[in-house]
């Protein structure tokens, strides 16, 4: 067998630790799971085992992991793209960790370490990994999408995310996060139960707005890893392959504008062009009004029209007007 060697930087810092026994396993019961059910989707709804109460429940615990993976683990933990009272971000931390996509801290230090050497050597998961032909870039996207979640290295938390570490209360949350997996799941069911009164309610709603949430939330969070660095359009200039993917905005809540973000990686808004549907950013704006959210870095229409390819489309961004371009100052 071949050892494991820890990834360490020109400081002699660690990047990466070895990844704990028994990880890949759990890992994998996480990701095939989920999966199954939704490969047994389609029989058991003709089979009229999905009611209103299934999907309203799923809509639901979609809105809650999504906008917890969105707004909390991705805008406010990683990027800080706005601060907020401890409660709230608590709030968002346990909200993230029903999107079962792993704790907190690693999320965090996992996608860090991706903007940091995006697409490039060190990246954890670049769908460019293998090159540039065809079928290394299929074979790119696989791992990009789902294959990164079983390498036997995974990121330092202490180099990426000491931040998240050292907050007593978030650490907490990233220590309880199989217990929150438990109640994801479990949560739907009794409420399924309860409202219908059934043995059968609680079964078809641990099963739609349980498992076949995860799998859609999974899917769509690592579409973002996969299809938005390699399919799509790049207005912004940006040094590596990062695009924008209208289809996957609604579902992505807003995410699958990665090109803007990878050009402005702490904009609380991703969907800076006019018709860009972001959702995230509609939570966050009522978030400010509300007081649950402070010092939010809105992006400047001046620096986005700086960092455009094509100048002509600067009339396309929100807030854009000639005055507000001359007055402010140029991207850096």
């Amino acid at each position: 067998m071949t050892a494991i060697i820890e990834e360490h930087d020109a400081s002699g810092r660690p990047v990466t630790e070895p990844m704990a026994r028994g990880m890949r396993t759990t890992i994998g019961i996480f990701v095939a799971v989920p999966l199954v059910a939704v490969a047994l989707a389609i029989p058991v709804a003709w089979g009229g085992w999905l009611g209103w109460t299934d999907l309203a429940l799923a809509a639901v615990f979609y809105v809650i992991a999504a906008g917890g993976i969105t707004v909390g683990f991705h805008r406010h933990f990683t990027h800080g793209s706005f601060k907020a009272p401890t409660w709230v971000s608590v709030t968002l931390a346990v909200a993230g960790s029903t999107a079962v996509q792993g704790s907190l801290d690693q999320w965090v230090a996992d996608h860090r370490r991706h903007h940091a050497r995006s697409d490039e050597d060190g990246d954890p998961h670049s769908p460019w990994r293998y090159g540039t032909s065809r079928r290394a870039v299929a074979k790119g996207l696989v791992f990009a999408h789902v294959g990164w979640l079983f390498d036997g290295q995974q990121t330092s938390i202490e180099r990426y995310a000491p931040d998240i570490r050292a907050n007593a209360a978030l650490q907490r949350v990233s220590r309880y996060f199989p217990w929150i997996v438990v109640s994801t799941i479990l949560a739907p069911a009794i409420l399924g139960g309860l409202i219908t009164w059934s043995w059968q309610g609680a079964l078809t709603a641990l099963f739609w707005a349980g498992l076949v949430r995860i799998a859609l939330v999974h899917h769509i969070t690592w579409s973002i890893n996969s299809i938005c660095h390699v399919f799509g359009q790049r207005p912004f200039r940006t040094r590596d392959n990062a695009t924008n993917n209208r289809w996957l905005a609604l579902p992505s809540l807003g995410e699958s504008w990665h090109n803007l973000h990878h050009a402005e990686p702490t904009a609380a808004r991703h969907g800076v062009l006019r018709g860009q549907i972001d959702v995230s950013a509609g939570v966050i704006r009522a978030m400010e009004r509300m007081r649950l959210a402070r010092d939010v870095r809105w992006p400047s229409p001046a620096r986005l029209a700086a960092k455009l390819k094509d100048p002509a489309q600067r009339r396309r961004i929100r807030g854009w007007t000639p005055e507000a371009e001359t007055a402010a100052p140029a991207a850096s």
